[in-house]
């Protein structure tokens, strides 16, 4: 009687698997992608500008190239403004036209053609209203849903690689190596992250990539205790004394054998690590401390919401995104702690 032999699968496969059972993280990772690359396409989504136009037998590609006024037909040398009605209507007539794209507006538009008082409610021109100011809402929050996942993703990866470098140190040399750089971390940690940041701020202009560098300097303990703890107990296990056996060095025996099988912690911090990242930005820009204020920014719109209370439709929109997103995050990321799970079975 033949046995029929089963196909071995790959750990990477079996954690795959595993995932995808879990159909409310699969799903929250494949609409958080959806949701990623519409924003990365925010330019073609939400602008001012027409992404092709035909005027006077000429071709015209506005979202690329800058066209004054006097190109259509208009009397000064400024760019041309889209929004103006004079332009509209030179791009309305027979043979002329345009292409907009399908939310008219950037997130630094400024309408001074519009018809209501700003903030203004929603409505068929701003679909998720204006803010104080007669920007569009769902353009600052489109434009804003990008920098705070690109911050994101920046601020996890430095955190990731300094938090693998110093637990790896710490947990594969041990001894001394370890209790230095324990006492470090402990006065490290015990500084006034916010005050630090409010001292920054006020010396120097506010922009992400200060943001990036100050919160990169705290951002990788969490992790480096994780991986110090998986470290300690793989250096003793039999396959890395063999490896010593062998003569391979210190740095082949953490990158090749102890790093690989220590990497289950450092993939179920990375959606929570994201989290932090993003509620990080967004609670410094509501406090006045993030980005400058021209940015697009989840947590400069939630400030608005607080002091023009009365336009309710700023808050709700920018908290139904925060909300969302930080919901589809939590979901991949038990998701992944399941996955990673080595008692179950795919």
């Amino acid at each position: 009687m033949n046995s029929v032999l089963t196909p071995s699968v790959s750990p990477g496969r079996r954690i795959w698997l595993r995932f995808r059972q879990n159909r409310r993280g699969y799903w929250s990772l494949v609409i958080f992608c959806i949701l990623f690359a519409i924003s990365l396409m925010a330019e073609l989504i939400s602008n001012d500008k027409p992404l092709l136009a035909r005027y006077n037998g000429q071709l015209l590609v506005p979202i690329v190239s800058d066209y004054s006024e006097k190109a259509f037909g208009g009397d000064f040398e400024s760019p041309a403004d889209y929004l103006d009605p004079f332009i509209r209507e030179q791009l309305g007539k027979p043979g002329n036209w345009a292409i907009y794209p399908l939310n008219h507006y950037r997130f630094d538009t400024l309408n001074y053609f519009a018809q209501s008082p700003n903030p203004a409610p929603p409505s068929r021109e701003n679909w998720l209203g204006t803010d104080d100011r007669g920007r569009d809402v769902f353009a600052r929050l489109l434009y804003g849903f990008r920098i705070s996942i690109l911050f994101g993703l920046a601020l996890t990866i430095t955190g990731v690689v300094l938090g693998l470098i110093t637990g790896a140190i710490q947990g594969y040399f041990a001894g001394r190596t370890d209790l230095v750089f324990q006492r470090f971390m402990e006065i490290w940690g015990s500084m006034p992250e916010l005050y630090l940041l409010i001292i920054f701020s006020s010396i120097f202009e506010p922009s992400l990539g200060l943001l990036l560098i100050l919160l990169s300097l705290f951002g990788w303990m969490g992790l480096s205790d994780y991986v110090r703890a998986d470290f300690l107990r793989n250096r003793n296990l039999e396959y890395v004394q063999a490896a010593r056996a062998l003569g391979l060095s210190n740095g082949q025996i953490i990158w090749r054998h102890v790093l690989p099988n220590s990497m289950t912690p450092v993939v179920t911090f990375l959606p929570f690590r994201m989290s932090a990242s993003i509620l990080a930005l967004t609670s410094l820009d509501f406090l006045g401390l993030g980005v400058p204020p021209s940015t697009p920014s989840l947590g400069e719109l939630l400030a608005q919401g607080k002091n023009n209370l009365d336009a309710w439709w700023i808050a709700l929109s920018t908290f139904m995104v925060l909300t969302v997103t930080l919901l589809l995050l939590t979901n991949i990321g038990d998701a992944l702690r399941n996955a990673l799970d080595v008692r179950r079975k795919a």
